[in-house]
């Protein structure tokens, strides 16, 4: 996005406007709006959710930046949009920031769903599991998008065992946690989320090695040896 925008930026001119759609960090966005506004070139930040889905069913579109240069391309977000799918959220910045923030609320959604299927797994009865998530999806306190996904991923492998328990990250969730910890703000959920990702990359844990090997020092409790 950087690269681009620096290329881009020399050949605009003032009353220009640069949409910035991609889910960059806030910082660099109004970083990038200051430096547009300095040549008078208006600059709006447009977070985007979606997905490979928003194509064919709309975008959710979070614009930051000026009112009036927002009301001049607001066609350009209504075509993009799902029905009632866009607003201007706040001054440049602030569009970004609240995708920042959804982005964190995802992870959390995602971790809930992750270990509560996971409970049905390793509990006493053999549970459908595409039942189940089509199921709460009527009428359930539940129910979401995520929740269809869930039964689109377990049509196409019931036990997904074709997937390796390995969850990488883009960054928003660690933007968002960085947030809360200058704001001061207690943000568990994501937080906790964005550790277990982690902690789905280690093959062996350390720190599991080490609380075994503690409980066999104090109290002779057996380890088990690789």
């Amino acid at each position: 996005t950087e690269e681009h925008f620096q290329e881009l930026f020399p050949l605009l001119k003032p009353g220009d406007i640069i949409i910035e759609g991609g889910n960059s960090n806030y910082n660099d966005s109004v970083r990038r709006g200051k430096q547009s506004t300095e040549k008078g070139i208006n600059f709006l930040d447009c977070g985007t959710s979606g997905g490979v889905w928003g194509l064919a069913n709309g975008f959710c579109l979070m614009v930051g930046g000026d009112k009036n240069a927002y009301n001049k391309v607001e066609p350009i977000f209504k075509a993009l949009a799902a029905e009632n799918g866009y607003r201007l959220v706040g001054p440049i910045g602030s569009g970004h920031y609240v995708k920042m923030v959804h982005n964190a609320i995802e992870y959390a959604l995602m971790q809930a769903y992750g270990e509560g299927f996971e409970l049905l797994k390793n509990g006493p009865y053999e549970i459908d599991f595409e039942q189940v998530s089509t199921l709460w999806n009527h009428g359930s306190v539940v129910r979401s998008w995520l929740l269809e996904l869930c039964q689109n991923a377990f049509k196409k492998d019931s036990q997904l065992q074709s997937i390796k328990g390995y969850v990488d990250d883009s960054g928003e969730g660690r933007w968002a946690i960085e947030e809360a910890l200058k704001t001061n703000t207690p943000f568990l959920m994501s937080t906790y989320a964005l550790f277990a990702r982690y902690r789905s990359r280690q093959e062996d844990s350390f720190s599991a090695k080490l609380c075994a090997a503690l409980r066999n020092e104090f109290g002779g409790h057996q380890i088990k040896k690789n």
